[in-house]
């Protein structure tokens, strides 16, 4: 006996009914969920680690990239994209701001050595100086 199930379209109009519905109830479950979040997702690594090595071997980043297709990415990044990035980019600012001032205040406190004319090696010299500064600031070196 074949089991009988709703149609993609009647329950995909139903998942995003719902959903729109459940935001209070999607704000009031993630209120104060931080550290239980931190902790689980932290004590999962070395699951991650194995999990993304498995799918990077079988190639299966890649397939499900060939799978969306471009024609998925330029949609949905045109469509939501455009719409959602002025907002997030507003609501980042501050931690933006936070990640950026350690790197501002690296490249404030270097010395450079002296430019040369162009072309000069000297000139890539300098680029090199706040290169490895900007990579010590980065990986605490």
């Amino acid at each position: 006996m074949a089991i009988k199930v709703k149609d993609a379209q009647a329950s995909a109009t139903k998942f995003v009914q719902r959903a729109q519905a459940a935001a209070p109830q999607y704000t009031a479950g993630v209120q104060g969920a931080g550290q239980t979040w931190q902790s689980n997702t932290a004590a999962s690594n070395d699951a991650y680690v194995q999990g993304v090595t498995a799918a990077a071997n079988a190639g299966r980043f890649a397939a499900g990239v060939n799978k969306a297709g471009g024609a998925k990415y330029s949609q949905a990044a045109a469509s939501k994209g455009a719409q959602r990035y002025p907002q997030g980019v507003a609501n980042a600012g501050p931690s933006w701001q936070a990640g950026v001032q350690p790197y501002l205040t690296t490249i404030a406190n270097l010395t450079l050595p002296p430019r040369g004319p162009a072309g000069s090696p000297a000139n890539i010299q300098r680029v090199q100086v706040i290169a490895a500064a900007l990579r010590a600031q980065k990986v605490g070196a």
